[in-house]
Parts: C-alpha cells; structure tokens; sequence
C-alpha cells in the first residue's frame, strides 16, 4: 500500500500529520509530498514541517491513495495546483482512492467528484459539498466507495483510522486506535 499526502502551506498540521502518524504505525507507505518547490512547508499555525519530497517526484507514480489535509489557506493552495488536481483525477479515474479533510472536501466537490455520494466537511465547508451535488452528512467520517472525507481537526484520529480500515482491514485499524488510547 502506498499513500501520497499532500502538504501545502498553510495546511492544518494536525490533519496532515495524524494521517502520516497513524498509517506508518499500521506499516502503510506513506510518502509527505510538497506542492511547493522545496520540501519545507509551513502549517496553518506557524509549525514548519519537511515533506518527503516534492510533487515532481511523485507524479508519475499511482499510488492506492492520496489525502489532502485541509486548513487555510492550504486547502486554497492544493486546489490552485495541476498536479495535484491531476492526481486527484488519475485516482479516482482509475479506481483508486482519494480522502480529504476539513475544507479539503471542497476541492473534490469542485472537480464533481462528489455529485450523488455521500460526503462530509468542515461546517462552512456544508454548502460547497451541498452545491456540487454531494449527499452531505454529518459523520465523523464519511465513505463513498472510493471517496474517505472528514470534518476536521477533531475528527483526524478518526479519519486516519477509516484510511487504514479500508487499506488493509478493521482489525489492524481497532489495534492502532487501541495503541494510543483512543
């Protein structure tokens, strides 16, 4: 299993970081990707972090998931970037999974992704999903097919538990929930 998180500045650290956390626990790949030209990215809260890798480096690769945290204005800054829309098409396209969080939904829900599935956000993230035609709930977390979303920093324990769910199985995830006391 191999996973691309995109990291752009001003993305929630908490979001990001928990998914990278958790996943590497559970042995998934994981691979921090930088839309920026260098692989130093600053949080939303001022908490500078390294990515792996820029996203020139990833691009040609088909990764069985890519995430996007959200946080603002980084969840402007992944939906302004082409390779990033790019990955996120080829994904879905092709039947791989995508998972967002927060505001990052919204990004999906722009591209028409989210027309007719079920979906959930950041609260003022409601009418976006809404408007692109997405059936919105308010779950911790929401899975539609190949689509994970979450609604925000509260929920990234919950939404990096659903991710190592569906990549590898409940058990594996109820063990790493269980290993850090949640």
């Amino acid at each position: 299993m191999k996973v691309l998180v995109f990291l752009a500045d001003g993305f929630e650290e908490i979001e990001g970081l928990t998914v990278v956390d958790l996943l590497r626990r559970a042995d998934i790949e994981v691979t921090m990707v930088s839309i920026q030209d260098t692989c130093a990215v600053m949080g939303a809260h001022g908490i500078p972090v390294t990515a792996d890798v820029t996203i020139d480096a990833v691009m040609d690769q088909e990764p069985d998931m890519v995430v996007l945290p959200g946080g603002m204005p980084g969840t402007l800054n992944l939906k302004a970037h082409k390779g990033v829309e790019a990955m996120i098409l080829k994904n879905y396209e092709a039947g791989r999974y995508i998972a967002a969080i927060c505001a990052a939904p919204s990004v999906f829900a722009e591209l028409g992704l989210l027309d007719g599935k079920t979906a959930t956000s950041y609260p003022s993230f409601e009418d976006v999903l809404k408007e692109h035609g997405s059936n919105y709930v308010y779950d911790q977390v929401a899975v539609d097919g190949m689509i994970i979303t979450s609604r925000g920093m509260g929920t990234a324990i919950a939404f990096a538990g659903k991710i190592i769910e569906v990549l590898k199985d409940k058990k594996t995830a109820d063990d790493i929930l269980e290993s850090i006391v949640y």
